[in-house]
């Protein structure tokens, strides 16, 4: 998806573009139950020299785990069903109704990206950092705790390409 003149998204559309970030926030959503789009809010955050805390987190979250758990989830659920294909329906006819899952699920994210920008703006929402690494930092950290922990690698691969 192209520019839709939301900073937030656009970073996260160049974010989730570098080497071994996609693997990165798909290891901690699979593996950690992280929702990709948060732990992309609180790196854009971090961006904006902004710390948050795990009750920001909290916050923050709770303004789309209903989204989340209603629509994005259930869609991410179905495009993964239809990569295999389902019983005797044409590969060919699940693979294009995939492709339509599959775009509608990142019109959800899109949604989802734009409520937080909305809820928790990056001007305001947490306390100014130290630096943008120590933002970034503390804020996974944060995540970390409201999740009960964020395995290390993948969240090393992340704080490296705020780095960059």
């Amino acid at each position: 998806m192209a520019d839709d003149g939301s900073s937030f998204w656009n970073f996260s559309l160049q974010f989730y573009a570098r080497p071994q970030v996609a693997a990165a926030c798909l290891e901690l959503q699979d593996d950690a139950g992280a929702d990709v789009n948060v732990l992309l809010y609180l790196l854009f955050l971090a961006q904006h020299g902004r710390q948050v805390g795990r009750g920001d987190v909290a916050r923050i979250d709770g303004a789309v785990s209903s989204w989340r758990d209603e629509v994005v989830r259930p869609l991410r659920t179905l495009r993964r069903r239809l990569k295999n294909g389902v019983a005797t329906i044409d590969a060919a006819a699940s693979a294009a109704l995939r492709t339509q899952v599959k775009s509608i699920e990142l019109e959800s994210e899109r949604i989802e990206q734009h409520t937080l920008e909305r809820d928790a703006p990056a001007s305001t929402t947490g306390a100014p950092a130290a630096s943008r690494a120590a933002a970034a930092r503390a804020n996974l950290a944060a995540y970390g705790e409201l999740l009960g922990g964020l395995p290390a690698a993948p969240v090393n691969v992340l704080l490296e390409a705020c780095a960059d």
